[in-house]
């Protein structure tokens, strides 16, 4: 029972290291931190999300979900030409997607790559794992094509039914040097909490 609780934790907490190396914070002492996107690109949020960034001159990282580009390819070329990072985030996002096999997850990655660099003709480095969550079969796939796993110290959880203020605050409260924070530009709520954290940093 113990090793089984053991195996469920590692799975589900990504910080954990137990299948996989996950980068989840930078190792530096300076006013530094990394804002990053999951589950875009979105046609009308991710728009907004980008222009705020703009208007603050912050660089930032979205994790793109692959069946969500075909008709925002135009979104990719945006983020690319403002020098944000485009990563990973698999092709479907499915909730079973953890069922997969090694190959399954290397599909779901392919997939995801080659409509990426139809949009901008790069391809990507990092990927993040749908929900945070991995398992041996989506190490080894990441192992094989080479990707660095992103990970995340401040989860926003701005996909939950609460109030931007509660998102706010959890954001706030556990900001420091080397945070990477986890928002999803798919909703008004995440882009107005992304500008009030900006003002704050």
């Amino acid at each position: 029972l113990l090793f089984k609780a053991l195996v469920i934790y590692g799975c589900a907490n990504i910080q954990s290291n137990f299948f996989i190396n996950a980068h989840c914070n930078g190792n530096t002492t300076e006013k530094k931190i990394a804002i990053t996107f999951d589950d875009g690109p979105n046609p009308h949020y991710t728009a907004e999300v980008l222009k705020i960034l703009a208007d603050y001159n912050a660089p930032a990282t979205f994790f793109v979900i692959g069946k969500n580009i075909k008709g925002n390819e135009a979104l990719l070329k945006q983020m690319d030409a403002a020098g944000h990072t485009i990563g990973n985030h698999t092709f479907s996002h499915s909730f079973f997607i953890d069922l997969k096999s090694k190959f399954g997850f290397m599909f779901e990655l392919d997939q995801t790559s080659d409509a990426v660099v139809n949009s901008i003709g790069k391809r990507m480095r990092f990927f993040r794992p749908p929900y945070g969550v991995t398992t041996p079969h989506l190490a080894k796939a990441a192992k094989a094509l080479n990707y660095e796993v992103i990970g995340w110290n401040i989860r926003s959880l701005d996909t939950k039914k609460e109030k931007e203020e509660i998102v706010y605050k959890r954001v706030t409260e556990q900001l420091k040097p080397g945070a990477v924070i986890l928002f999803h530009d798919t909703s008004a709520k995440s882009v107005n909490v992304l500008k009030q954290t900006l003002n704050f940093a």
